[in-house]
């Protein structure tokens, strides 16, 4: 149980964490694209809000692996997970056929929320930058 109380939590950052980074990434070398499907979806300053997630979703997702300042990274992602879920997967407003692909995408939104949650709540563990009272 001590092993896993060491390194559950650094194991578990890095599992939510991979997700963020992957995605920010794609993001850095497809801003154009980023940026017009934002802008698809009627929002405003699609290009800024682009950068922005870009910044958000590999800063943070890499801070959370690092375990560095690891609630903020966890409270930023948490508050850009639950807005792309609202924003890009709002499975009550597209066609039949789309529902329940975009309600799994919304459920998994909802899930790392959950996730980044519980880490903004008890912290990054012992095996962190932060350490364990982060």
């Amino acid at each position: 149980m001590d092993a896993l109380k060491r390194f559950g939590p650094a194991a578990g950052r890095l599992l939510i964490a991979v997700i963020f980074v992957f995605s920010g990434i794609a993001k850095l070398t497809g801003l154009q694209g980023t940026a017009g499907y934002i802008a698809s979806q009627g929002l405003p300053a699609a290009y800024l809000l682009a950068v922005v997630s870009m910044i958000v979703e590999l800063g943070g997702g890499l801070m959370l692996i690092a375990g560095f300042k690891t609630r903020w990274a966890a409270a930023a992602l948490l508050l850009f997970t639950l807005a792309a879920g609202f924003l890009f997967h709002n499975f009550w407003a597209v066609r039949a056929d789309q529902v329940q692909n975009t309600m799994i995408h919304f459920m998994k939104n909802i899930s790392m929320a959950g996730g980044l949650l519980y880490v903004v709540v008890y912290g990054s563990g012992p095996l962190s930058v932060d350490g364990a009272d982060s």
